[in-house]
């Protein structure tokens, strides 16, 4: 699993505190961001947080690039809505010896890590074998249509993985990249660096409040799951690691402030 904070809104806290600035001050758009130094825009960031007035956070974005994660991961992550996905296609790039994520609770065990693989090995035969058969059939049609063979191939190629492509498991690795606005990424870091998140999206999401406090400390100074604020939002379904998970997050941060000074 890799992931890359891309870009992001050039100063971003500076731009949320112009943003609630405007809300609260009768100054014109051309003088918001005098006198904005970096003091004044903690104490409008730490007055946001007090009112609960989330929306000027939603200026501001962060683009990352992730890989190395299954389609499994794919599937929750595309649920947030409230974002943008370029995601690698099935269907213009060939798999025919495609990577896998296994599941560490699988890697542990040597029998089930075999019997694993065996059936992923078995996944890309079968991708392969697929791929043959519906090429042959298409490129025959298509030069019977008059197709030249070179371009017969090609057009064959692509309408084969794109059948092939259903056998394919959910453990295939893809890549992407996602964009979110601030309040979003909050939400976001709610849900899925929770414990009770599946394990995969919980290490993309752990990872991408690393680099996100990085850049903006003051913003994202609570963001995690809801403990880290002071309560469970799971209620009975609680993982009761109130202590460990604030601790983690705690030191996640204090990490990620520690590298960019270094």
């Amino acid at each position: 699993m890799q992931v890359k904070l891309l870009t992001h809104t050039p100063e971003p806290e500076k731009i949320i505190a112009t943003a609630a600035k405007l809300c609260y001050a009768s100054s014109d758009i051309d003088s918001l961001m005098d006198g904005l130094t970096p003091d004044k825009v903690e104490k409008f960031l730490n007055i946001l947080s007090g009112l609960g007035h989330e929306s000027p956070i939603e200026h501001i974005t962060f683009t990352f690039g992730i890989e190395g994660v299954s389609r499994s991961l794919l599937a929750q992550i595309t649920r947030h809505r409230i974002a943008s996905f370029s995601v690698q296609s099935q269907r213009y790039v060939e798999e025919n010896k495609f990577s896998f994520v296994t599941p560490p609770e699988i890697a542990d065990i040597p029998q089930a890590k075999e019997m694993y693989e065996k059936q992923m090995q078995s996944a890309i035969d079968s991708y392969n074998e697929l791929a043959d058969i519906l090429k042959k059939k298409h490129f025959d049609e298509l030069t019977a249509q008059g197709f030249d063979e070179k371009t017969a191939s090609q057009k064959a190629q692509k309408m084969a993985i794109e059948d092939a492509r259903f056998v394919l498991p959910n453990a295939c690795e893809t890549k992407m990249i996602v964009t979110m606005n601030a309040r979003s990424l909050l939400n976001f870091f709610k849900l899925r660096c929770c414990n009770r998140a599946q394990w995969e999206i919980r290490a993309v999401a752990n990872e991408m409040l690393r680099q996100c406090y990085a850049v903006a400390p003051t913003i994202f100074k609570l963001a995690g799951p809801g403990c880290v604020r002071g309560k469970c939002s799971e209620g009975k379904m609680t993982c009761g690691k109130f202590s460990e998970v604030t601790k983690f997050f705690e030191q996640l941060k204090h990490d990620s402030l520690a590298a960019c000074k270094s």
